[in-house]
């Protein structure tokens, strides 16, 4: 229910301040185009709800084509851009057309998706968002695992009330300085600490099911010793019976042959005493 209605206030209030951030967006966007050449905009593939492919809208912050270079290199204008968190706000349009909400976990690139495992992608339950748990708890100042886990208590504990409660802490912490990383070395050792991080738990799984395996072969072996031993007990115990049932055959056998004998003797000395 309530994510019909995180959807409406996203949509409203993205609305309101586009009309309200208008003037000041297009101040940006000017300013964008005079800093150095290239788009306003800076597109790109983003994961968002259930690993869909969408694209992602920020206000353009390093020079055009920085994708050839090796290291980021930010413009004048983009660095206070990137500071100020004002880049983001590209991200309305996203919201606008239903890709994105203001809260939520971050939306990554697909290389991150790639190596998570199925759990961590539970991330993906809901849209991405601008701001989130994990960004008002450290940024990039924490790691990539612990993030993720930010991001799945999140969606654990959705609420309206959980939602206002990070909007405030963003604005506490939007001008608090945090530790600045170079984006692409960055964003690779967060890649291998992922692949790092699948591969350990893949390997924990696999020893979890050997031995699993291991348990339900020693059951199997127990139950059919068992089995085994029930089976020789019925085999005695219908000897024993078999044993019986001979005995008390020879004992009425041996009753009815002395009651013959009785019969006989006792004719024979009815014949002698008639004699």
């Amino acid at each position: 229910m309530y994510k019909v209605l995180k959807r409406i206030i996203d949509f409203c209030t993205a609305l309101i301040m586009g009309i309200i951030l208008f003037i000041p967006l297009l101040i940006v966007a000017i300013c964008i185009k005079i800093d150095s050449k290239g788009p306003v905009f800076f597109k790109q593939e983003r994961v968002g709800k259930n690993g869909e492919i969408f694209k992602i809208y920020k206000f353009r912050t390093m020079v055009a084509n920085n994708g050839e270079n090796q290291k980021d290199t930010t413009t004048k204008f983009g660095n206070f851009l990137r500071k100020t968190s004002i880049d983001e706000l590209g991200q309305i349009i996203n919201i606008l057309k239903g890709e994105m909400s203001f809260v939520g976990p971050r939306a990554w690139m697909p290389e991150y998706y790639d190596y998570m495992t199925e759990e961590q992608k539970h991330r993906y339950d809901v849209v991405p968002g601008i701001t989130g748990l994990a960004q008002v708890h450290g940024r990039n100042d924490i790691s990539v695992v612990d993030r993720i886990n930010y991001d799945l208590s999140y969606i654990q504990h959705l609420s309206l009330i959980q939602d206002i409660k990070i909007c405030f802490l963003t604005l506490k912490v939007l001008f608090t300085k945090c530790s600045e990383n170079e984006g692409k070395r960055r964003m690779q050792n967060e890649i291998d600490d992922l692949k790092q991080y699948k591969e350990s738990h893949e390997l924990s799984l696999s020893e979890a099911t050997a031995a699993n395996e291991n348990y339900e072969e020693n059951e199997t072996i127990a139950v059919e010793a068992q089995y085994e031993e029930a089976q020789e007990f019925v085999s005695l115990e219908e000897i024993e019976e078999n044993d019986h049932s001979i005995d008390d055959d020879a004992h009425e056998d041996d009753v009815e042959t002395e009651k013959e004998e009785s019969t006989e003797e006792q004719n024979e000395k009815e014949t002698v005493g008639s004699k």
